[in-house]
């Protein structure tokens, strides 16, 4: 079974507004689009759309006209907005991480606790439809995973609510760290905060197209006119080879260490991996004069390096780390809820080309029968890939 895939083409930036505009291009209901909108507690807007040329090159322009004026909200507000919607549960998750990862971005720029960060420009209503509107456009294309091409950034200055600030904006800065980017030499914004946000959230990976049978083109107009027309391009479509596509980026970070107290690294591995760390594992090696010593290795998103860095520095006694990036190549994974006599039980399907290679029960679940029945946990792992493959035949 083939994945639909969306690849954003970014070659003159993104922002909100264009990546609704480029999904509306390539097929989205705009009607659809406004009565999922009813769902959220907000009103006082419009919203329409047309078609604008952009240096010969026709694309949709989403228009976002607020009628009164905006209250700044936090993270809290937007969170409650969006949890007291009726919206589908995955819109709502991924929603609220977008919006998590901005205010992340905002907290380390301004210098202000996450939970008291208020958002001025994105969490104005514009925005909040932009990143809920881009949730909604994504499932009801069927789009299962997102790639990107690298960012490019502009120069200069702009002004928004905390005056003038230069470009890349300091927010726009804080959320493409680990991405690649280069600059166009362009003098205006090219990537805008919520742009940023949403496509470093749901991008798999960042780079050139992967192989896939293009379905669905779509062009999303900007407000400002450059050399280059000013449109981000998607393409939607069938991932052909898995097995060469599925695959991304990570840096790994790594330090020796052989003074610390080995109650500690427990909780180092807790606190990464609550941070974002992919895989957390130690290895026991010998360091100079024969000393018995961990070496820490984590493994994470390139976005990710710098806050787990800080987090080593914070609770080990290292005095430096490496870091370097390597390439994974990963099997489709597909999680399913599967009966047994005991109760129910998620179990983790690794594909390749379709093809089954590994199936996995949670662990978690397992135990949790395991305790309940007093049996042996080997045995709830046995029942419950008997009972995934008979549902197979």
């Amino acid at each position: 079974m083939m994945m639909k895939i969306a690849y954003f083409d970014c070659f003159s930036g993104i922002s909100g507004d264009m990546i609704l505009g480029a999904l509306v291009d390539a097929g989205l209901d705009i009607d659809y689009l406004k009565r999922e909108f009813e769902k959220l507690n907000i009103s006082g807007y419009d919203i329409t759309t047309r078609k604008v040329e952009k240096n010969h090159i026709c694309g949709t322009k989403v228009d976002i006209t607020v009628k009164e004026k905006q209250r700044h909200r936090n993270l809290e507000n937007i969170n409650k907005i969006i949890d007291e919607s009726t919206l589908d549960v995955e819109v709502k998750r991924l929603s609220k991480k977008v919006f998590l990862r901005l205010a992340e971005a905002e907290s380390k720029v301004h210098g202000v606790d996450i939970d008291k960060i208020h958002f001025h420009e994105v969490g104005a209503i514009d925005s909040i439809l932009d990143v809920v509107g881009t949730l909604i456009g994504l499932e009801k294309l069927n789009v299962k995973k997102i790639y990107s091409s690298h960012l490019p950034v502009g120069r200069g200055f702009v002004k928004c609510a905390h005056g003038v600030i230069p470009l890349p904006a300091p927010a726009t800065a804080e959320l493409i760290k680990g991405v690649p980017v280069y600059s166009r030499n362009v003098d205006g914004e090219l990537v805008t905060p919520t742009g940023a946000a949403i496509i470093t959230t749901l991008a798999e990976d960042f780079g050139k197209m992967p192989l896939m049978k293009i379905e669905k083109i779509g062009y999303g107009a900007g407000k400002s006119d450059f050399e280059q027309p000013n449109l981000l391009r998607v393409f939607i479509g069938e991932l052909l080879d898995e097995s060469n596509c599925a695959t991304d980026v990570t840096n790994v970070i790594e330090t020796n260490i052989d003074d610390m107290n080995p109650e500690c690294y427990g909780y180092l591995a807790q606190k990464l991996f609550k941070f974002g760390a992919l895989d957390v594992f130690f290895t026991n090696i010998w360091m100079k004069k024969n000393r018995p010593a961990v070496k820490l290795s984590v493994i994470c998103h390139p976005e990710k390096t710098e806050r787990l860095a800080d987090i080593i520095f914070d609770e080990t006694t290292t005095l430096g780390v490496r870091i370097y990036k390597t390439n994974r190549r990963k099997l489709h994974v597909e999680k399913k809820r599967i009966k047994t006599k005991y109760g129910k039980v998620t179990v983790k399907i690794g594909k390749l080309n379709d093809k089954i290679k590994t199936v996995s029960p949670e662990y978690e679940d397992c135990k949790k029968i395991a305790e309940k029945n007093d049996i042996p946990l080997k045995e709830v792992y046995d029942l419950a890939k008997i009972s995934y493959f008979s549902t197979q035949k």
